[in-house]
């Protein structure tokens, strides 16, 4: 100890009043940012354009709700024959077998180096390459055939070709998923005397859900606004609803703008989906979960310990070094 404090009598440190560093730059981008919002927000108000009451009337249209159903039937089940596909095809590309990594490379190299809008017109005008489809011996008779439009109807060639196309993407996915489990994983596995396809299930997967989960949503995301591309192929689902509508009345803004609410509102469902879905998967890499929506609204309006109190915890600490 040194001589001359041996006559000081210990006490509480002084506090430290802190004094928070100026950010100049974001008070004037937030003043920029403010400015546009009113501005863009005076142009949907006062823009007579927009005809926001022919908005609110073609809202809840029965063929908008109907193109509604179509698009949201084409977006579950072009998901599920995606993620099925892609698991498939996945695994056949990590196959060591050159056959099976051969065909999955081919597929995908087909179907993700062609536009989506091509392949869905492929599959709509099938009928002009082959006119039936048959089942029976290869280069021998037929047992089955049935003609090609009949067998593919407009909603059929939709989903198949969305379907189809999701599959290949689904499938990078999927591999790189698979690839971000260690090594030993497998072959602790395989130690313990349980097969392949048991693995895959119960050992691999579950663990690349952690990396799968976060694109699978963008996946699906994007796959809702995707489905507007079957317009094309003449089926009615919510935006050529609002263009059969428009076409009529020919009030196109308002019925695009109607259609767009829409797909807000939906892809607003499956972000927070998406979101408490990565939370769910997390669990296993992160100790602490990060906090929902709910959690972080009520975090705002809960009292944070003051300065003082922060440095008491400190001091107290601190001071009992001392005793």
């Amino acid at each position: 100890m040194n001589p001359s404090d041996q006559g000081a009598t210990p006490g509480r440190p002084d506090y430290i009043k802190a004094v928070p560093v100026r950010h100049p730059g974001r008070w004037a981008g937030a003043v920029v940012i403010a400015v546009l919002a009113a501005m863009l927000f005076h142009a949907l108000k006062y823009n007579p354009a927009f005809h926001w009451d022919i908005v609110g009337n073609y809202l809840f249209d029965s063929s908008i709700l109907h193109g509604l159903g179509v698009t949201l039937e084409l977006t579950a089940l072009s998901m599920l024959i995606g993620v099925v596909g892609g698991v498939v095809l996945a695994v056949m590309r990590l196959s060591p077998n050159p056959l099976l990594s051969g065909s999955a490379w081919v597929y995908i190299w087909v179907f993700r180096g062609t536009p989506v809008l091509v392949q869905l017109l492929f599959w709509n005008f099938l009928g002009a390459l082959w006119a039936k489809i048959s089942i029976g011996v290869p280069f021998g008779p037929a047992f089955w055939s049935e003609n090609t439009n009949s067998l593919i109807p407009v909603f059929t060639a939709a989903l198949l070709g969305l379907g189809l196309n999701e599959a290949a993407y689904m499938a990078e996915i999927v591999r790189g998923g698979i690839q971000s489990v260690p090594e030993g994983q497998t072959e602790a596995s395989h130690a313990l005397g349980m097969s392949q396809f048991a693995t895959m299930r119960r050992i691999i997967l579950p663990q690349a859900m952690r990396v799968i989960i976060p694109p699978t949503g963008n996946e699906t995301i994007s796959m809702l606004k995707t489905t507007s591309l079957v317009s094309v192929i003449s089926l009615e689902e919510l935006l050529r609803a609002g263009q059969n509508i428009y076409s009529r009345t020919f009030q196109t803004i308002p019925l695009l703008i109607t259609v767009s609410l829409w797909y807000l509102f939906l892809t607003s469902i499956l972000t927070v989906g998406q979101y408490y879905i990565e939370r769910y998967y997390a669990r296993g890499a992160n100790r602490v979960l990060p906090p929902t929506p709910l959690q972080r609204l009520r975090g705002l309006f809960t009292r944070k310990p003051t300065p003082h109190a922060e440095h008491d915890v400190v001091t107290g600490v601190e001071g009992g070094g001392h005793l």
